[in-house]
């Protein structure tokens, strides 16, 4: 058999030691400089590409390094940068970073963009910002600079684009303008960068079309076949080859179109691309390339060889085995780097990993058929990995439709609760975690390496409870949050006290910007043998007469935010979750807390992109999940969720369908767009729209705050407004922290005031 060619969308980017975030986080705080910075940069971006060059990949990305975020890189390409930042003043990547989080000092004071989730990703782009002003020009030569280094090196290299086209439909409006309005201006300047990348000596470009998954309209049709049959033909004219690459579903609305445009290259996704081998059987272009995407780019279970061989044999039915690529589903930036940097887990374990590193090989054994390869593979396959647990099947099969219904209805518990808690109008309030100072980091790492004993670690944790539930109280917060001081991360703290989870020691993948995470592996069945948060919630609410809210993480973002099973449904994994957070719920009550947060930040997340398999795929088991976790409370018991960085305007209806008592909302950095769709929804659950965005260093002021405010009550009924910032508090400071929320309470209390 001839091997066949092997291609990778993207690669990690923040460093197999986190060295871009440490780095990034340095020069924030002018500890490094700028070309020190770049210095890291470099040398990441070197070390995938030569990684993938000695792992034999024939399509190697380059441009998909950024310091951000690609969106926000192709903002800056394209010159599609708001005025409010050209005009502080600074530098290029100074303006860079203020459009990504903020500025406010010298220079001026600037809110970030908008930030939302990356399609079905826990991935967070930057929202492009395009007014009736904006001149849309090539702006920048990052593409053609990182394809020269990479040729320095002896790598030749694929420039990869964000798309013009999705580009576009991700973009917001301020104006009458609309995409179609800009698209000859971007075609022009996509012409102009492919002309200096094929006199740089590039042979293919690749433009990245992942918005063409989601259900296309025939206006979008028409926009994406303008786009194209115009930039095809004048990349062709610089004697440039030109790819595209789709990923996160399957183009089924649009397929014809791609095919008869005249690619040279086109890019499908056969992982989560569930009608792609069915459009494919309709017919493939011939001289085309096929980027075949069969190795998943965003789990990180080892591939099983027998199953990709047997969709690449059916792929070669329709496409000349010549012309298929091997490839990644999407881009390898959402799993970690390699298993090689874990060094505690066992081999057996690991033997069923496989992170980015790991997939270069897999893409390899696969392209070239390797026989010990596949026969290795095949005995990994052979043997079942886990067994069931009996009590958790059990507690599973005797579920029934009143475990997931709470009475009585939330009217009828919000007078309940009104008389039990008395809390002014517009309480106030945060989502939960205080700043982690580096004596908070230490004291957890030290508990955490056996430097100190139990005692003295909880010694030190009660002090800082004690302590945050103080400045609280002087503050003037109505409903108090212990800091969540013994807590690392929101998913990875659940799953280090919930059997069934596996953790690793760097595993790290990109949130956004600077913000990693280690999402737990979903290893065997899940369930609770002990409560979780109870002692520390018990004991915070012994320093205070105000309520105190019990602080949990529910079942679809603890799955959201975690490597699942995929021997099993989501479904499944989701009730197991489901029934043990239940079980902290019940003794959080029993224990005295009348008040507890369940947060589903990333119910979004994983919904479906197509709206026809939004309720049957998804919703239909995820909203009853997290019901699950609360139904048997009493009337009483005061439920809350919290939400964040993700479009809801469109689901409101099932977020109100959760029965929570109230939810917190990100939405500072969304201007409150979510406003509209809960007043249109009539939505019933009483809420908190974030009122100031705290992935930025800036102090929101009480005039600020007000204004704020007063938009939110244009649309929502005075009595269901609570008061909070957009998100919880770790990874600020403290004394910008305490600055913002004491805003925020002079704020609430000018309101009660007018309102009077």
């Amino acid at each position: 058999m001839t091997t066949k060619n092997t291609s990778v969308i993207g690669f990690p980017r923040i460093g197999k030691a986190r060295e871009l975030k440490f780095a990034s986080e340095k020069f924030f705080k002018g500890e490094v400089s700028e070309a020190e910075l770049q210095k890291v940069a470099a040398e990441i971006r070197q070390y995938g590409w030569q990684k993938q060059k000695a792992a034999g990949i024939n399509f190697i990305p380059s441009n998909d390094f950024s310091f951000y975020d690609n969106v926000l890189d192709t903002s800056f390409l394209l010159g599609a940068v708001p005025a409010r930042y050209k005009e502080l003043g600074v530098s290029a990547l100074e303006t860079y970073f203020a459009a990504a989080h903020g500025y406010q000092g010298a220079k001026g004071d600037v809110k970030a963009l908008p930030m939302k989730k990356w399609f079905n990703t826990n991935y967070h782009y930057i929202v492009p910002e395009i007014d009736d002003s904006t001149v849309i020009a090539l702006s920048s030569d990052k593409p053609v600079q990182e394809y020269n280094e990479a040729k320095a090196a002896g790598i030749q290299t694929v420039p990869s684009l964000i798309g013009i086209y999705t580009f576009l439909r991700l973009a917001r409006y301020n104006g009458k303008k609309t995409a179609k309005d800009f698209v000859a201006d971007a075609v022009k300047a996509y012409v102009e960068l492919a002309d200096k990348l094929a006199a740089a000596g590039a042979v293919w470009i690749s433009v990245a079309e992942p918005a063409l998954v989601f259900d296309v309209t025939a206006e979008e049709k028409v926009l994406f076949n303008e786009i194209y049959s115009s930039l095809i033909k004048q990349v062709h004219g610089k004697n440039l080859k030109i790819a595209l690459q789709t990923y996160f579903g399957d183009i089924r609305d649009i397929y014809k179109d791609v095919t008869a445009l005249g690619f040279d290259g086109i890019g499908l996704d056969f992982v989560e691309g569930v009608k792609t081998l069915e459009i494919l059987k309709t017919g493939f272009p011939k001289n085309t390339l096929l980027f075949a995407g069969v190795v998943n780019g965003k789990n990180i279970w080892r591939a099983d060889y027998a199953q990709k061989n047997a969709i690449l044999a059916e792929i070669e039915k329709y496409v000349d085995a010549a012309n298929i690529v091997v490839g990644t589903s999407c881009s390898l930036l959402h799993v970690p780097y390699t298993v090689d940097a874990e060094k505690v887990l066992a081999e057996n374990i690991l033997n069923h990993f496989a992170f980015a590193e790991e997939k270069l090989v897999e893409l390899a054994d696969l392209a070239s058929a390797n026989a010990a390869a596949l026969e290795k593979n095949k005995a990994l396959f052979s043997v079942a990995r886990v067994n069931d647990t009996a009590s958790v099947q059990s507690a599973l099969a005797a579920l029934t439709d009143a475990d997931f219904v709470r009475s009585p209805s939330r009217l009828e518990r919000r007078k309940v609760q009104k008389e039990k808690f008395k809390l002014p109008a517009f309480p106030t309030t945060t989502i939960g975690s205080f700043p982690q100072t580096a004596e908070v980091r230490a004291n957890r790492a030290a508990f955490k390496k056996g430097e100190i004993s139990r005692d003295q670690y909880v010694e030190f944790n009660q002090k800082k409870i004690a302590e945050c539930i103080a400045l609280q109280e002087s503050i003037g917060l109505d409903v108090i949050v212990h800091g969540e001081f013994e807590r690392n991360d929101m998913v990875e703290y659940f799953g280090t006290q919930i059997d069934g989870f596996i953790f690793t020691q760097n595993a790290w993948v990109q949130s956004y910007g600077t913000r990693c995470v280690k999402p737990p592996v979903v290893w065997r069945d899940i369930h609770r043998s002990k409560p979780i948060t109870v002692e520390w919630s018990v004991f915070a609410q012994k320093q205070t007469n105000k309520p105190v809210k019990g602080m949990l993480t529910g079942p679809v973002t603890i799955l959201n935010w975690s490597f699942p099973r995929e021997d099993i449904s989501l479904k499944a994994q989701a009730q197991q979750i489901g029934l043990a957070i239940r079980d902290e719920v019940l003794d959080l009550e029993k224990n005295g807390i009348k008040i507890i947060q369940i947060d589903e930040a990333a119910l979004r997340e994983k919904l479906p992109l197509r709206k026809s398999d939004w309720h049957k795929e998804y919703l239909d088991w995820a909203i009853p999940a997290f019901r699950l976790v609360h139904a048997k409370v009493k009337p009483e018991t005061q439920i809350h969720t919290h939400m964040c960085y993700s479009e809801f305007n469109d689901i409101v209806r099932d977020i109100d369908a959760m029965d929570a008592d109230v939810i917190t909302f990100e939405a500072s950095r969304s201007d409150l767009k979510l406003l509209d769709a809960l007043n249109e929804a009539h939505f019933e659950t009483q809420v908190g729209p974030g009122v100031y965005d705290i992935h930025s260093p800036r102090v929101p002021s009480v005039d600020e705050i007000v204004n704020t405010l007063h938009k939110i009550l244009d649309k929502v009924p005075q009595e269901n407004v609570w008061v909070n910032p957009d998100c919880g508090l770790k990874t600020r400071g403290e004394t910008e922290t305490t600055a913002s929320l004491k805003n925020l309470v002079a704020a609430a209390k000018q309101l009660r005031a007018e309102k009077k």
